[in-house]
């Protein structure tokens, strides 16, 4: 169940918010969404693939974090925040919140406002981070979401344009991951996509120009950077199989 309001700095003045990680709070994702905002520091840590949807036959961007159901191997109950990487990804990062828009009074117009799920697991009266000061104000982690909300928007509104670009370009192919864990199991995951990096070295300039003119080339490079980190997640997995 979901139950989200808009954020208020006199209904939710005691209200706080667990600023952790852990599979009670619902982070024991294998997949979440990725957006192209993040895409630099993504690709440092996570493999960021494409999916596409197979009934409209749209891509959208995601990374992974485990390799099965319900499994993020990036969770870890010793490290202070329950996260054992410096960057989580926005999905997560922004917890309960969302982005949601509010009519101006007299114009057509609507401001984008902070929504809040108060049945999200994370959403406690007694601990965490507090959202406003004592005064009123944002709180400075009020404030972080706020920053993630806003990267989360722009990636949404970049990402249409960019994932058309690419399969006009011919870039998007299937890749299916085979590996082997360290006690003989065989996995592979398919329905994954990337960026063809042969066919992304062998576009015109002119191509090149447009990608790189609209911000899409280094983001290009990033998936395709990204996908050695494959290789992480088959060690923290061969790790914990060994505890």
């Amino acid at each position: 169940m979901t139950k989200h309001v808009m954020l208020n700095n006199v209904y939710h003045k005691d209200t706080k918010v667990v600023a952790s990680y852990a599979k009670e709070y619902g982070d024991n994702q294998a997949s979440v969404l990725a957006f192209p905002t993040e895409f630099i520091e993504l690709q440092k840590h996570y493999p960021i693939f494409l999916r596409q949807d197979q009934n409209s036959g749209n891509y959208h961007c995601t990374v992974l974090l485990g390799l099965e159901k319900d499994e993020n191997l990036f969770l870890d109950p010793d490290h202070p925040s329950g996260w054992n990487a410096d960057y989580i990804p926005a999905i997560l990062s922004k917890g309960p919140f969302l982005i949601g828009f509010q009519q101006q009074e007299g114009s057509e117009e609507k401001n984008a406002v902070i929504h809040i799920d108060m049945d999200h697991p994370k959403v406690s009266e007694n601990e965490g981070q507090s959202l406003f000061l004592t005064h009123g104000g944002n709180s400075p982690y009020l404030d972080q979401i706020s920053n993630c909300l806003q990267m989360i928007d722009s990636g949404i509104n970049i990402q249409e344009n960019m994932l058309k670009q690419f399969a006009d370009l011919g870039l998007i192919e299937p890749v299916n991951v085979e590996f082997e864990l360290n006690n003989g199991e065989k996995r592979t995951l398919s329905g994954n996509h990337t960026i063809h990096e042969e066919k992304l070295l062998a576009l015109s300039a002119e191509d090149l120009h447009s990608l790189n003119k609209n911000g899409y080339l280094q983001l290009a490079y990033a998936i395709v950077a990204s996908t050695t980190n494959v290789r992480k997640l088959i060690n923290l997995k061969n790790l914990q199989l060994a505890k």
